[in-house]
């Protein structure tokens, strides 16, 4: 490591010492700087983050997800938007025993639906969940990122001192609200190549990114067959237990229209049988002679999440469990013609702005929006496909645009919590369209000294 580096890094850390971050990247990108202590010796550990000490730091005291369901053919086809949001949201300040009054605010990130129409959902679905008129909420939209935005937004109001506890959620209805949009007109938009990428199916970007990184149908494919294994495993395992709360709706018969009460407690769009052999008779999905299929693309989903985070002090008073601790969040540009490589420059960012190096981060949950682009991102950061989606991602799960991000984040926080001791540093992270990419560091809350 050069000198230069050197000094970056000393300056992260002594940022986390006094809680203000001296690296300007961080300063930029990063909402919650992480703390650290001294080691016993006076030394300050440059391996890894040292153990945290700060009762400022901004933790996480539960995550949960409704089940993802296929759009207009699963579990929620015939729900309401509003009735995904509201169990998640009673879930997780039931869990931690707080009332509801004590919630400072509420922040939803979502897309595909009308902006004002989907704040009115996400306020009934408060009122639903049993929320006082005293407590507000509003969505935010980053497109694929939302739901960690939503989180990072949360978790950035709590350390500016704004509230001390808060919610950050995800939601995205996709039965009702499908992607696609009417053409724009503007004459402008053929002066400027990066303005007119801006609008390309994300289909052609996943293309654009498998040519112009060498990204072949069969790694596509291998990565999906993976995904869908991996998640078949964990469901059967019963590893997803913990962050699901099973939701109580009904569905009603196409032939005959009656409707039927059910609760859907698993996700179901796993296919524990897909196979290469089954995946390499699918035809390419967006261009002639292309590699991006229904098979190795993510699936359109419905779904909710919620976390609940609050100050370490807070947590401590009312002696709750740090399910983890915040540590970083970054959101970076890049091409939009080849948008999916947003977590390879992410990434990098979010662990820098934590002190820490690709080399400490224990666990990585990377959405799968696309084979093409989830590869790419593993090879280009050389990961070890070991510590990446353990338990499946997006291409077996689905992604409901707004809601992935804060379903990773239980997704990931309980699988640490179950590695123990062996599992610190997690990192999500996922592509988003016109062009970006966005990551998060969190630590996990059993590995994190308490005051």
């Amino acid at each position: 490591m050069d000198m230069e580096k050197v000094q970056m890094r000393q300056q992260v850390l002594m940022g986390h010492l006094t809680g203000f971050s001296t690296n300007p990247i961080a300063a930029h990108n990063l909402l919650v700087a992480p703390s650290v202590c001294m080691g016993g010796d006076g030394e300050t550990n440059h391996g890894r983050a040292a153990e945290s000490c700060n009762d400022d730091d901004v933790v996480i005291v539960a995550a949960y997800r409704t089940p993802q369901c296929r759009a207009k053919r699963g579990g929620f086809k015939d729900a309401r938007a509003e009735d995904l949001l509201d169990p998640v949201l009673k879930a997780v300040v039931e869990s931690a025993g707080i009332r509801p009054d004590e919630v400072g605010d509420i922040v939803v990130g979502t897309v595909l639906a009308p902006g004002s129409r989907r704040a009115m959902e996400c306020r009934m679905a408060a009122f639903y969940a049993g929320f006082p008129e005293s407590v507000p909420i509003r969505t935010v939209n980053r497109q694929c990122s939302s739901g960690l935005q939503a989180v990072a937004d949360v978790a950035s109001a709590i350390k500016c001192g704004y509230y001390d506890i808060g919610i950050g959620a995800g939601l995205e209805f996709m039965s009702e609200n499908s992607i696609g949009w009417g053409p724009i007109d503007n004459p402008r938009i053929q002066t400027n190549q990066q303005v007119q990428d801006c609008l390309l199916p994300m289909g052609i970007t996943s293309e654009n990114v498998a040519e112009q990184y060498g990204v072949s149908r069969e790694s596509q494919d291998e990565a999906a067959v993976r995904s869908h294994k991996r998640a078949a495993a964990a469901t059967a395992a019963g590893r997803f237990k913990d962050e699901i709360i099973p939701v109580h709706t009904q569905i009603v018969d196409a032939k005959t229209g009656q409707r039927k009460h059910v609760t859907i407690s698993v996700d179901d769009g796993i296919r524990p049988n897909t196979s290469m052999s089954d995946l390499a008779k699918l035809k390419p999905a967006f261009k002639k002679g292309g590699s991006t299929t229904a098979g190795n693309s993510s699936q359109v989903t419905d779904g909710a999440g919620a976390v609940l985070l609050m100050k370490r002090r807070m947590a401590m008073q009312k002696g709750l469990p740090i399910l983890g601790v915040f540590r970083s969040f970054a959101a970076v540009g890049c091409d939009p013609a080849v948008m999916g490589i947003g977590p390879a420059v992410a990434i990098p960012a979010a662990v820098k702005a934590a002190g820490l190096q690709i080399g400490d981060i224990d666990l990585f949950e990377i959405n799968e929006a696309f084979a093409s682009q989830y590869v790419y991102c593993c090879q280009k950061l050389e990961l070890d496909p070991e510590k990446v989606n353990v338990n499946g991602g997006a291409i077996a799960l689905g992604h409901p645009l707004g809601a992935t991000g804060a379903r990773c984040v239980g997704t990931l926080l309980h699988e640490m919590k179950r590695r123990g001791k062996d599992c610190r540093f997690g990192v999500i992270s996922m592509c988003i369209g016109t062009g970006m990419g966005a990551a998060a560091v969190f630590e996990c809350g059993t590995n994190a000294r308490s005051i």
